[in-house]
């Protein structure tokens, strides 16, 4: 995006929030436009402040960064959001993912990858590792047999409404594949991959990557 990224800071630690703040403020680009104590905060700084991005503590108080995402992701023309956690294998952050969040950061994440990942997310790229990705959602996707019965399906079905050139790239999407890493495995240009990236975005009613990595995984099992 062009301009200066305003950015909202939530968790409940004032010394990762001033941490933060520190990392982000003394980027130019970048504006650190309010605070949040938790997830309650986080709704009303939000929809009092409009920020590009939020870095959304996943464990809070009171309210849980959870929560908060699915009711800032509910608002007109939401920010993007960036969970962040201690852990990498954390079930509220697959969670988060599933509803909406573009990403996630572990609280240990260097300083320049912090900066690039807001950038990156304020741009609408989602900023997962895939080995990292894979990793999460293997450890915490395990529900109850049932219910891993019923996401299958209904994975299944959205996947049912893809071509088999669509499938081909959600299933690479899965496996934390970059659209420069799908044309060369697939045989077309970067400009091929991310229109198909469009309509499977479409097509399957997702906001991310992450979203079809998930289709695809529950698909799997």
């Amino acid at each position: 995006m062009s301009g200066e990224i305003r950015v909202v800071l939530v968790d409940d630690d004032p010394m990762v929030r001033t941490g933060l703040g520190l990392i982000l403020g003394g980027d130019p680009g970048i504006a650190i436009v309010a605070e949040a104590v938790d997830g309650e905060d986080a709704v009303r700084v939000v929809a009092e402040h409009r920020p590009d991005v939020v870095l959304m503590d996943i464990r809070m108080p009171r309210r849980d960064g959870l929560s908060a995402t699915e009711a800032i992701l509910a608002m007109p023309d939401p920010p993007r959001i960036l969970v962040l956690t201690t852990f990498d294998a954390d079930d509220l952050v697959l969670k988060a993912l599933r509803a909406g969040a573009a990403g996630f950061l572990l609280k240990d994440t260097p300083p320049a990858r912090l900066v690039e990942a807001v950038r990156a997310v304020a741009d609408g790229q989602p900023m997962l590792s895939p080995s990292v990705t894979a990793q999460l959602i293997a450890a915490v996707a395990q529900p109850e047999l049932g219910a891993a019965q019923s996401a299958r399906a209904a994975a299944e079905g959205k996947l049912a409404t893809l071509t088999d050139r669509e499938v081909e790239v959600a299933q690479a999407i899965g496996r934390g594949l970059s659209n420069q890493e799908i044309a060369g495995e697939l045989y077309m240009s970067v400009a091929t991959v991310k229109a198909h990236v469009g309509r499977l975005f479409t097509k399957l009613g997702v906001d991310n990557r992450v979203q079809i990595a998930i289709l695809v995984h529950d698909a799997q099992k």
